[in-house]
């Protein structure tokens, strides 16, 4: 009989931390992500017998599908425990296809955070598998698998190879090219602000303080002023020594703290707080939540799962902070806050993103975390316990001062109590402490200056990464999840660039947004593509047949096909041109898109064919030749450093090279990164770090 039950999880790195919470009773082993998908080289989907996916093996995954039916057949009992969410379920679905695990058996066991308490109770406590979340995520598969591989070779005759069209994908280019086009239309007009620096002539010279009043209304209208003809003549209205104090109102101010991380939220906080942009920011928070080892506690899962509608709190994890914060700061910072979902009918299954254990403080475990591991776990951890302390407590002053028929208004406010702003500051700069003197009313006040500011509207900014989540959340356009993959896909695309961190559309981005929004306008159009998200949540909700919405889609799409293929021709897009020439005729070199992604071509072509890789110099020279050191990638896409002279000189560096010599042997030094930056000889032999 077997003495060991199997537990088969998604990836090693999980595998290896559950694995010393479970013990000697328990092997655990790792799918390495999905096993079973649709096919690569063809649509995969059977439109004629009712769209039913037809699901293969992913190439090069027979040997992890032969290892685990033969653990599995070894086992005494076999537990999926892939992530808790419709992606998770559908991948235990598959496993359990592949090893005739009948899936209305307990074998699914799913955790919210990987601890060894939450990982123990979980195995006591299968279930069968979910099919309805299994269907949400199917139904997602196929739709998104039918506009991807009915589109996109549309795409590739009519544009060029290797384009792209997505459901989410599409509409959120366009959402970038609109915003885009307001810039590029944007007609600034032109206004003026007047403000009086003003201070109380009645206090004593010690005490007195300049403060600033900004003019608001005319005859108790509010004012606008259009050009400099009307800020002169409301100037020369003003009587210099007739400011006088009409109100003054006092009240006290409190500032609540924000809800715990949802995978939206903390991508757009960790994109203005750390500069991460959204694929990094997913990228360590899932090293975070699947286990770290921490000196003295061993491997630990920092933080609970990392894709999240909810705020919602488990009320274990209520009671630790509440501990936490008393024994740490006192009651009066213990705040009774409560918080909801942005959505009513968001799904609760999962907590917010908070630590697993509360009382491990980024300070003390940071010796043990890379750079961006520790500022990603702070700010969750800190959040987290800001959220559950009291408001800051603000005073805060308003002066209404007249002069003749003219209104000015001056504000200000001081930190009374800090609060959550102990551990949280997201405080901006009109938060900062601008307290007013003490002013009552009838107070004739002093002019001190008097400013008068010629200033134009501004357009939109262009997205941000974290202005684009939010907006693709607020318009209920895919799900956060999904956004990192999307933003990564638009650039890897050439649909957008980053310029200073905001997203810009590009040339290809508008030709193919243009010919989306012609000829499939459904797909691009925010509110078609929100409405499809609910109809898709309804399939885990409301248990609606996955099929029934696919059948409806794929006919409106099937004749949006056809219209487009006869109607739309053939896009040409001009070379850009670089600056290199060609050292066989002279002329420009321009940038070429082929199949294995952008190379350098001549622009005399055809009569000259000289062609060459794209390369990116470092500034190092190589130490045997003198030529430029260029970064290369290998087959496998790994980027390395070599020499621009090759294959003459076969100067190779698998680690950047930096123009400082190593002061043993005079060879160059490389750079290596880990948790901090070192450097190394790149001799071998030598040994020299610095």
């Amino acid at each position: 009989m077997a003495d060991k039950n199997l537990v088969i999880v998604e990836s090693p790195s999980k595998a290896k931390t559950i694995g010393k919470f479970l013990g000697s009773k328990y092997k655990v082993v790792a799918s390495v992500g999905h096993i079973r998908d649709l096919p690569k080289s063809k649509l995969g989907i059977n439109i004629e017998n009712n769209f039913e996916p037809e699901y293969i093996s992913i190439r090069g995954k027979g040997d992890i599908i032969k290892a685990m039916k033969k653990e599995a057949k070894d086992a005494g009992k076999v537990y999926l425990a892939t992530d808790p969410d419709r992606e998770g379920e559908a991948i235990s679905w598959h496993i359990a296809y592949l090893l005739g695990i009948d899936e209305k058996e307990p074998c699914r066991i799913v955790f919210n955070e990987i601890t060894k308490g939450a990982i123990q109770n979980a195995v006591k406590k299968p279930r069968a598998i979910d099919k309805k979340l299994v269907d949400a995520q199917q139904a997602r598969r196929v739709l998104d698998r039918l506009v991807g591989y009915k589109i996109s070779p549309l795409l590739w005759r009519k544009i060029r190879r290797g384009l792209s069209a997505g459901r989410v994908q599409s509409a959120a280019l366009k959402i970038i090219c609109d915003r885009e086009k307001i810039i590029l239309e944007f007609e600034p007009k032109e206004y003026w602000n007047i403000s009086a620096v003003l201070t109380d002539d009645n206090k004593t010279k010690e005490k007195k303080k300049h403060f600033t009043a900004k003019l608001i209304e005319h005859k108790g209208k509010k004012i606008t002023i259009s050009n400099k003809e009307e800020a002169d003549k409301i100037l020369a209205a003003l009587d210099q020594n007739g400011f006088m104090v009409k109100r003054v109102e006092e009240k006290e101010r409190t500032k609540k703290p924000n809800a715990p991380f949802t995978t939206s939220s903390l991508q757009q906080e960790a994109s203005n707080k750390l500069n991460f942009y959204t694929k990094k920011t997913m990228l360590v928070a899932q090293q975070l939540y699947e286990g770290i080892e921490i000196k003295g506690h061993g491997i630990v899962g920092l933080v609970t799962y990392i894709r999240t509608d909810s705020v919602r709190v488990s009320d274990e994890a209520q009671t630790a902070v509440t501990e936490y914060i008393k024994e740490n700061f006192s009651d009066a910072y213990l705040g009774n806050n409560s918080f909801s979902n942005k959505k009513k009918d968001v799904q609760d299954a999962h907590e917010a993103i908070r630590p697993s254990i509360v009382t491990l403080h980024p300070d003390e475990i940071k010796d043990s975390l890379t750079k961006d591991q520790y500022m990603l776990y702070r700010l969750i951890w800190s959040r987290f316990v800001a959220s559950r302390m009291s408001p800051a407590v603000y005073d805060s002053v308003s002066a209404d001062i007249v002069n003749s028929d003219y209104l000015f208004r001056a504000t200000g406010s001081k930190l009374k109590f800090d609060g959550y702003l102990k551990i949280y500051n997201n405080t901006s700069e009109e938060d900062e402490e601008k307290m007013l003197p003490q002013l009552t009313e009838n107070d004739r006040l002093k002019l001190v200056d008097i400013l008068s500011e010629q200033n134009f509207t501004q357009p939109p900014s262009r997205f941000s990464e974290a202005a684009l989540v939010k907006d693709l959340e607020d318009k209920n356009i895919g799900r956060p999840s999904t956004y990192a993959p999307i933003i990564a896909t638009l650039i890897e695309r050439k649909y957008i660039t980053r310029e200073k961190k905001m997203l810009k559309p590009t040339e290809l981005g508008f030709i193919v947004t243009d010919l989306m929004e012609t000829y499939f306008h459904e797909i691009v159009d925010a509110g078609f593509t929100a409405a499809l998200e609910d109809k898709l949540d309804d399939v885990e909700v409301k248990n609606i047949d996955w099929k029934d919405i696919i059948h409806d889609f794929y006919g409106v799409l099937e004749k949006e096909l056809e219209v487009a293929d006869s109607a739309i021709e053939k896009v040409t897009i001009e070379d850009e041109l670089t600056d290199e020439i060609c050292e066989v005729c002279g002329k420009q070199m321009a940038i070429k898109h082929g199949r294995f992604g952008e190379f350098l071509a001549c622009s005399g072509y055809p009569d000259c064919k000289n062609t060459k890789p794209i390369i990116s110099k470092i500034d190092v020279k190589c130490p045997n030749c003198g030529k430029d050191i260029v970064a290369r990638k290998s087959k496998k896409g790994r980027v390395f450093y070599g020499c621009s002279g090759f294959p003459e000189c076969n100067q190779l560096y698998w680690n950047k090279p930096v123009d400082k010599k190593c002061p043993n042997c005079n060879s160059l030094l490389m750079e290596k990164k880990t948790k901090t930056t070192s450097y190394l000889c790149s001799n071998a032999e030598c040994g020299y770090k610095e």
